[in-house]
């Protein structure tokens, strides 16, 4: 996914749903994986008992485990290769409107 693809993706997330579709693509882009084969999970995060982030994951095929972190209170997306090592870092441009009920198998 190039820096210009990216760059136009970030004006329209507004909504978790955006959100989760652009994490999904943005995942299944680095390792050249067919988003509809492979489903993104995810988990919400707490920190005292407060809702603070969501944590996305996706399973490739052979083991291949691809993750990320949306950060809420800094609005910021973590992206995570299969090596667990963070490869890119987004600082959303918008406030994204939070209903935090994690959907398990988004798409």
């Amino acid at each position: 996914m190039s820096e210009n693809t990216i760059s136009g993706d970030l004006e329209d997330l507004c909504t978790l749903n955006n959100l989760r579709t652009f994490v999904h693509q943005t995942l299944c882009g680095k390792e050249a994986l067919l988003a509809d084969q492979f489903p993104l999970t995810e988990m919400a995060l707490t920190r005292r008992s407060r809702f603070c982030g969501l944590q996305f994951s996706l399973q490739g095929p052979r083991d291949v485990r691809l993750g990320a972190i949306w950060a809420a209170d800094h609005n910021v997306i973590y992206f995570y290769d299969a090596r667990g090592e963070r490869y890119l870092k987004i600082k959303l441009n918008r406030r994204i409107v939070t209903d935090p009920t994690p959907q398990r198998d988004a798409a």
